[in-house]
């Protein structure tokens, strides 16, 4: 148990949801941090409910935020005859007895139990019936000590203390002859030498219910950190309700995977006041003294905000890099791309301080990838007026007479002209952003004539002139 390894254990019922991937962040940190293994195990004995594809989007999600796994995954369908063997050794030695309850009879008793105001626990009827070899359907219960106290020694709570009296003798393989979850967890962590347990704290019940376990069958028992739930911002537990919660549903709304790894780490954990950081930070600093055991609260406008961040501090192609594929998912192709004089990465540096996401990037690059772009009819009617005719067809002979065409010798011209003319910069701005990209709000009118080029320039002002003749 000397060599650190810990394990990242979903159930492949649905997607890879903000909790799992926290959970998973937490581990692998831990492991990278300490030189420990990281190992990705699914928990996929509930056939009624796991699927493959669920099994292909976790790791999907993993793997897009950037998670790698040491060892797996490891399915716990294939390790049903390891969990069978361990359960009978557990009987063999006294440690368990078959239970021939019916599900009818134990709702009766529950219920029953419930209306006494009693401990709603198995009786534990058949512990002492002797029942060697079940002729009918029956169910192996461990049997759970009642006497004394399980202490929890956890890094995260510090000590938790359970009085064994309200344990319950756990069916560790049902009728069907498939292990329960509490009993093939054990097996799983103690064989696969697992030395530190990293769960969310929804799994604290489950805890004394396992440690018997590792003790009856002979293993250590690992050390356990159960990390604060996340709650959504009406303080309720984080669900659909508070927002996408599926990791890959971020990806598709244009969110940066080191951004939302960045904004989990800070849902718990914390170094000092600093809110940002790369992922080499990150391993550096985690530790557990410094993980929070209360719940946090997921905030999606925090989120925004730190992948804003990134967005304004990553490296130009690597943004565009991670842009490309939303502009073809809008319907750009590389034609539309080649428009803009410089391509996809020219588009960052004049959108990125308006845009927190990369749908937003899409939003505000529409304009410059079409070669006709839609024009907002009430920007249009206020700005593009006869009055301002005049002055668009004269700045665009000036642009076209020129013959470099690049922002400085833009901002140059403009200015000019702008002096000559005795006007104030508000009174041709608004209707050149409106003339060439259909709306009032736009990049520096250098950058979106920069982007646009000297043709699209002088084709829209034009356009522009003609409209506003008109109104």
């Amino acid at each position: 148990m000397s060599k650190i390894r810990v394990r990242f254990a979903p159930s492949p019922t649905g997607f890879l949801h903000i909790g799992g991937v926290r959970t998973a962040l937490f581990n692998w940190l831990f492991a990278r941090h300490v030189g420990g293994t990281f190992v990705l195990r699914i928990e996929d004995t509930d056939r009624d409910r796991s699927t493959d594809e669920a099994i292909h989007v976790i790791m999907e999600g993993m793997k897009w935020v950037g998670l790698d796994w040491d060892e797996g995954p490891i399915r716990q369908t294939d390790r049903l005859d390891v969990y069978r063997e361990k359960a009978m050794e557990l009987f063999n030695r006294g440690l368990a007895y078959w239970c021939v309850c019916t599900s009818d009879e134990l709702e009766t008793r529950r219920k029953d139990a419930q209306t006494r105001g009693e401990s709603i626990k198995y009786d534990g009827r058949c512990r002492n019936r002797g029942i060697t070899k079940p002729i009918e359907a029956a169910a192996l219960r461990f049997i759970a000590p009642q006497e004394g106290q399980t202490v929890v020694h956890d890094l995260i709570k510090g000590d938790i203390v359970f009085d064994n009296n309200v344990l319950d003798d756990l069916i560790i393989l049902r009728s069907n002859g498939y292990a329960t979850y509490n009993f093939s967890v054990v097996v799983d962590d103690a064989l696969m030498n697992i030395s530190h347990v990293i769960r969310g704290d929804d799994h604290v019940n489950n805890t004394p219910r396992q440690v018997p376990l590792f003790e009856a069958l002979g293993f250590a028992v690992p050390q356990f950190a159960h990390l604060p739930m996340i709650l959504g911002s009406d303080k309720g537990r984080l669900s659909k309700r508070h927002g996408a919660t599926s990791v890959l549903a971020y990806q598709e709304m244009g969110y940066l995977p080191e951004a939302l790894v960045n904004y989990l780490v800070r849902l718990g954990w914390s170094h000092g006041d600093q809110e940002i950081f790369s992922i080499h930070e990150m391993i550096e600093h985690f530790d557990f003294k410094h993980v929070q055991s209360s719940a946090a609260v997921f905030n999606p406008e925090k989120l925004k905000w730190v992948n804003a961040q990134y967005i304004r501090t990553k490296e130009p192609l690597q943004v565009g890099e991670a842009l490309t594929p939303f502009l073809h998912a809008a319907g750009h192709d590389e034609a539309d791309i080649a428009r803009i004089p410089g391509g996809v990465e020219a588009l960052i540096l004049p959108l990125r301080e308006r845009s927190e996401t990369l749908l937003d990037f899409v939003e505000g690059a529409a304009p410059f990838l079409v070669e006709s772009m839609t024009v907002d009819e009430a920007a249009a009617a206020k700005h593009l007026t006869a009055t301002i005719a005049p002055a668009l067809k004269e700045f665009a002979d000036l642009v076209e007479a020129e013959q470099a065409f690049t922002k400085e010798i833009l901002e140059g011209l403009l200015k000019g002209f702008i002096e000559r003319q005795g006007l104030k910069m508000g009174k041709i701005a608004q209707p050149l952003r409106v003339a060439l990209t259909g709306r009032t709000v736009s990049p520096g009118i250098y950058e979106v004539m920069a982007l646009l080029g000297k043709n699209r320039t002088l084709q829209r002002i034009r356009a522009g002139v003609e409209r506003a003749m008109k109104n």
